[in-house]
């Protein structure tokens, strides 16, 4: 049965290095646009928090469930995302993710009770922002090795842009027709993601094959004719010793010795005769080898181990990795971060008008915090792709920076003042989110070879802390009747991630130096085991010495005549 050939539009691009551009940038727009419609609409559903809360007489609390049902689904359910992209390709499945998205977000819009958004946003659109979002980043780190983190941040700016345009569009859009409608209007919108999936062509990294010199050839048949000449001249002095001895000549072997140099001088001929029989096993064993069709398995399992950028398919998922310590430690950095990623701005316009700021200004607290994060994020792309230190201590500072402004955020109540904190919260927030997963490539942590394996892992340990970060902020409302409360639980998960991000390099190095002394071990045994072979001729001539006689024997025998 023939296959049916993939259309050159639809395979995977095959570079011999990573490009650092090419296709990149077509995959780089489409990740901004998944940006747009997962992230960027996910933060953007605290401007109907009110009113849901009055249409369904909920609590904050109860209300703030949906974002944190979506954001653990968001999560929990990468690990899926990325079997299933590395079973059937980034592009279906980003697709699949799109049309899932869009359903939840329209049938939100004819709900009768808050159980419902639960089903509908939280669980069938959360699905879809992990089908999306997952697949289309661990594409794009691919593509880019030097210019990685300057890219990512450029592209996930579209959740920054979204923010900034849609908290006042959709304030004003909701007075003239309604919250449900709104909804619609943002399900058809994310129903654009199955069109910029077409972009998310895959890639394929093969090194050019190397010809084999004919020098390499001369010099493995001159080994073998070195060998030959080697066991002739054993044969020969095995041979003279031997007639000597049984002649019971008085020469101690030295004549006999003498006289095999001299056959040896005589050599030519037969090293030629050697080179032809040479020459002939060569022909034998190349008629012999397996044709290339044979050879392709074990070709594919070579590449196969060279990473995921091959041809060959990768690992489906690497839990192994759990026994990584620095990967726990970068996992859990994620972990207690997500406390501190979504609460802010499902709050930030509630605690504005609690604080006496008027309800038309509120909203565009959401958009200084957009307009901030995009600089963030071009900051830290420009920073990360200078910058000679590790990695991750940059990303260090700022998380340590963005605990103090999540801590500011409870003590300022003037209007400048949550400008100001809110301005710097997008900053900080924006360095921190656009690279705590790119980061993962980085051999600091896991590299680039095992990233799509363990980028599902380390989303999905993500998951319990968006499970409870937006209930936790609301159940400290509703006990202090003060969003500021909200706050704090955000600041106290920031200040653990930084913890945990600060120990990744310790961990790292750890593994580093077992490494290094597993690797010590292994390169003496190999240099007492080439000693050991280095030394068997000598054995071998002893042994064919006391074979054809003692030779001390002999050297008593001269001695007494």
């Amino acid at each position: 049965m023939k296959i049916p050939s993939v259309p050159r539009c639809l395979g995977p691009n095959v570079y011999p290095q990573v490009p650092e551009g090419g296709w990149g940038w077509a995959v780089a727009v489409a990740f901004f646009m998944v940006e747009v419609n997962t992230y960027g609409i996910l933060k953007t559903l605290g401007v109907f928090l009110q009113d849901l809360m009055e249409e369904f007489k909920e609590s904050n609390s109860r209300v703030s469930w949906v974002i944190s049902i979506s954001v653990f689904i968001f999560a929990f359910t990468a690990p899926l995302a990325s079997l299933l992209s590395n079973r059937f390709g980034y592009r279906p499945v980003v697709m699949m993710g799109g049309c899932l998205m869009s359903l939840g977000m329209i049938s939100s819009a004819f709900i009768t009770s808050i159980n419902e958004m639960y089903i509908t946003i939280g669980i069938i659109s959360g699905l879809g922002f992990s089908l999306s979002f997952l697949p289309t980043v661990t594409l794009l780190a691919q593509y880019f090795s030097r210019r990685r983190a300057l890219v990512t941040s450029i592209a996930s700016s579209g959740e920054s842009f979204a923010i900034f345009a849609f908290a006042p569009a959709f304030t004003r859009l909701k007075e003239d027709i309604g919250w449900r409608y709104c909804l619609v209007v943002l399900g058809v919108m994310q129903a654009s993601v199955v069109v910029f999936a077409v972009l998310l062509r895959p890639i394929s990294i093969e090194s050019e094959p190397v010809k084999e010199d004919d020098s390499s050839k001369s010099d493995s048949l001159s080994l073998k004719q070195m060998q030959s000449v080697f066991e002739l001249e054993n044969e020969k002095t095995r041979t003279s010793l031997s007639s000597a001895m049984s002649q019971g000549s008085g020469d101690s072997g030295v004549t006999s010795l003498s006289a095999s140099d001299e056959d040896l001088r005589n050599a030519p001929a037969e090293g030629q005769a050697l080179m032809e029989w040479g020459t002939q096993d060569k022909e034998m064993l190349e008629k012999s080898a397996p044709s290339p069709a044979q050879q392709q398995p074990d070709a594919e399992r070579s590449e196969g181990e060279a990473g995921p950028l091959h041809r060959s398919a990768p690992k489906l998922l690497d839990f192994s990795m759990l026994r990584d310590g620095a990967f726990i430690c970068y996992s859990l950095f994620g972990l207690f971060a997500t406390l501190g990623f979504f609460a802010p701005q499902l709050y930030i316009i509630e605690l504005s008008k609690s604080r006496g700021v008027e309800p038309a200004m509120a909203s565009y607290m959401l958009s200084v915090m957009a307009v901030a994060e995009i600089f963030g994020r071009f900051f830290i792309g420009v920073v990360l792709n200078r910058v000679r230190c590790k990695k991750t201590h940059v990303l260090l500072g700022c998380v340590v920076l963005l605990s103090l402004v999540l801590v500011a955020f409870t003590v300022v109540w003037e209007f400048w003042g949550l400008v100001v904190c809110c301005a710097l919260y997008g900053f900080f927030m924006g360095t921190v989110g656009s690279t705590h997963i790119p980061l993962l490539a980085e051999e600091e942590v896991v590299g680039i070879q095992k990233m799509p394996s363990c980028v599902g892992v380390y989303v999905f340990i993500q998951s319990f802390a968006g499970l409870a970060g937006p209930p936790l902020g609301g159940v400290l409302v509703d006990v202090t009747q003060n969003y500021g409360a909200a706050f704090y639980s955000c600041a106290a998960g920031m200040v653990l991630s930084a913890v945990c991000l600060a120990l990744v390099g310790v961990a790292k190095s750890g593994a580093c130096q077992r490494v290094s002394r597993k690797q010590e071990r292994s390169q003496n045994a190999e240099e007492e085991e080439m000693m050991s072979q280095d030394s068997t001729p000598l054995d071998f001539l002893e042994i064919d010495l006391s074979e054809n006689g003692s030779v001390k024997q002999a050297v008593d025998n001269s001695s007494g005549i």
